[in-house]
């Protein structure tokens, strides 16, 4: 996450606990704006346009929100964005003020990759444990990769737990070299 974008999703994350609001909507709303901006083009080309006055983009916004209905504090705040030309940050901006309310919210986001899919009841234990070993809450998300072979890879931030069957036959083949 960039300076720039930590600096506006913490503006954002203050604003609504100053107004003691929930963020979950916020951030639902903040990803339907962006959904409408990587699908349209128009969209984009007018708000990126330097020669278009800010009013006017504004304008547009607040004609948008009659289909999004954007609260005060998102509607406001790509307003902020307009303003200060930084819509070209948009994505960058609303992915930092999902990771700013996950970690004030206490909520670990956690890749899985399987080499099936796994069922219900395996994700639900697997995310247990997990949650138990972070101790925070857990979102996420799963992949398939046949090239494991077996067991699972779990991705925590930067942190990577590889209990794959491929990871466990690359690691003894580097002992037997190493040996």
């Amino acid at each position: 996450m960039s300076a720039l974008a930590a600096r506006y999703a913490r503006a954002l994350a203050e604003v609504l606990r100053e107004a003691h609001q929930n963020p979950t909507p916020v951030q639902s709303q903040l990803d339907d704006f962006v959904a409408a901006w990587n699908t349209s083009a128009d969209l984009r080309e007018v708000f990126l346009d330097p020669s278009f006055p800010v009013a006017e983009k504004v304008a547009i916004l607040d004609k948008l929100n009659t289909k999004l209905q954007l609260t005060q504090q998102a509607r406001n705040f790509v307003a902020v964005l307009i303003n200060h030309g930084r819509l070209h940050d948009l994505r960058e901006i609303v992915a930092a003020f999902h990771e700013v309310v996950d970690e004030e919210l206490g909520v670990s986001v956690v890749a899985v990759t399987s080499a099936r899919a796994l069922g219900e009841d395996q994700r639900r234990d697997l995310e247990q444990q997990i949650a138990g070993m972070t101790q925070t809450k857990i979102r996420a998300s799963y992949q398939e990769d046949a090239s494991l072979l077996g067991g699972v890879i779990v991705r925590i931030g930067s942190t990577v737990y590889d209990g794959s069957v491929r990871g466990r036959l690359d690691r003894l083949k580097e002992e037997l070299i190493a040996g």
